[in-house]
């Protein structure tokens, strides 16, 4: 994150724009809105700006901007005057004097930056993009107008009027929050946005007299091989309501970043022959917090039902009476073989397709091998990159031709995705050549042959 954002009260505070057109007009009206006191310096003023300075109780200063001029009265200053010289110089005195300063359109001269805002007072939303691209963060602005009613801002006023009556009523703050969540899920948004005043003060009566204290949930959520924009929209709701949030090594830290801010996050990954936290571990983790009336986000790489254990850590919340949700997602089957362009089934090549997975147990894969080696069906293998050598030598063994299509796919659906073709006879010794790492996903089957006509990721 490269700029920190706050927002700032300005009301009745004292703040200077050095500059006096229309660039200095339109930063004007933002600070006015916010109820600041505007002065301006500049050897000439617009008529519409002096008008704003006159309304905010500032004043107009007709010079030149120099160092004589004293900054330590302000809380900010701006300067949006035309001549670039003159706004490095106001950057400079202001730096010199810790004073949060602005240089329209010149981010190497900001100590601060002017956002996009949607307005729906008291609540404000601010889109900034540290200034590298304003006109982006103008259309993410419009999107956002598009899709906030502007009853919000009345539902954050009336939210205001009751937050102390319910802090009272409330003490636990995790507790607070499930109310407001769940009274924003009901008819209390509509009765608001309508004025029905009323009704909604009722509403939110009626739900502090029948507030008990809430019991905990489990979420196993899958979270899907890697790319954030494959979550499902449930999964999404769920990561950012939750109070805990106990992950895997597999779930990415781009959706990591999707699950609530001030959650407590627990890093329970696997890799292999190291656990940080056993799988008896994990399953009591789930249900300490759980009892505690705490919402827990499971949250699984792929789908927590295909090679996740998902059904054994469900089995425990049943044992222990703790309620559960389970949100599929998708598996790293289907969502690497897609990135990379190689169809699980293809009608001319595969009218089946297997899901496997590679552990070894006492060095030896224990797979149905018969079953295995059959011309037109695919098999995908989890887990299987140490296995490898191994796999593939008894899937001859037992008759598969040595020429069959074999692709690795490393850390697919992410940006440094990276796959490798060959045969059974040649992928084990493409794995150290080509650095291939965990987790991987093997793929084999005459559709790996599609991947050089259909892939489509750069």
């Amino acid at each position: 994150m490269d700029i920190f954002p706050i927002s700032l009260k300005l009301q009745k505070q004292r703040c200077l724009i050095v500059g006096g057109g229309h660039i200095a007009y339109r930063k004007a009206v933002l600070l006015s809105k916010a109820g600041a006191i505007i002065d301006i310096v500049a050897p000439e003023i617009d008529a519409q700006l002096l008008q704003l300075v006159e309304e905010s109780q500032g004043k107009y200063i007709q010079a030149k901007f120099d160092q004589s001029i004293p900054l330590n009265m302000y809380r900010l200053v701006i300067a949006a005057t035309d001549d670039a010289q003159t706004n490095k110089n106001v950057f400079e005195v202001c730096e010199a004097q810790n004073i949060l300063v602005n240089s329209v359109d010149d981010p190497p001269h900001c100590r601060f930056m002017v956002p996009a805002i949607v307005d729906r007072s008291p609540l404000v939303i601010s889109i900034a993009s540290n200034g590298t691209s304003p006109v982006l963060s103008r259309q993410i602005r419009t999107q956002l107008e598009t899709t906030i009613p502007h009853g919000m801002g009345k539902l954050a006023e009336f939210s205001g009027k009751w937050r102390s009556q319910v802090k009272a009523k409330i003490i636990n703050p995790d507790e607070r929050r499930i109310f407001w969540e769940n009274l924003y899920a009901s008819s209390l948004k509509e009765k608001v946005f309508n004025d029905c005043l009323d009704e909604a003060n009722q509403i939110i009566e009626q739900a502090l007299i029948e507030w008990k204290t809430p019991k905990g949930e489990v979420y196993l959520v899958g979270a899907g091989p890697g790319d954030p924009e494959l979550l499902t929209l449930k999964a999404l709701r769920l990561m950012q309501q939750a109070d805990v949030v106990i992950y895997d090594r597999l779930v990415s830290q781009p959706i990591m970043d999707l699950c609530r801010r001030d959650a407590t996050k627990i890093y329970v990954g696997k890799a292999r022959s190291n656990h940080a936290v056993p799988q008896e571990g994990i399953n009591a983790l789930l249900v300490k917090y759980a009892q505690e009336g705490k919402r827990v986000c499971r949250l699984k790489g792929g789908d927590p039902f295909i090679f996740g254990r998902g059904g054994e850590e469900i089995q425990e919340l049943f044992d222990a009476d703790v309620a559960f949700q389970v949100v599929p997602g998708i598996t790293a089957a289907s969502g690497c073989s897609a990135y990379a362009g190689i169809p699980l089934t293809h009608r001319d090549y595969a009218q089946s397709v297997r899901f496997l997975t590679g552990h070894l147990k006492e060095g030896s894969p224990e797979l149905p091998w018969n079953e295995l080696v059959y011309e037109n069906q695919t098999l995908v293998l989890y887990m299987g990159l140490v296995g490898l050598e191994k796999i593939c030598q008894r899937l001859i063994e037992y008759g598969q031709r040595p020429n069959m299509p074999v692709a690795l796919i490393s850390k697919g659906t992410t940006p440094e995705q990276k796959v490798v073709v060959g045969t059974l006879a040649d992928i084990a010794s493409k794995v150290t050549d080509h650095q291939i790492q965990a987790p991987t996903l093997t793929i084999i089957g005459e559709v790996v042959c599609l991947r050089e006509q259909l892939q489509w990721q750069g």
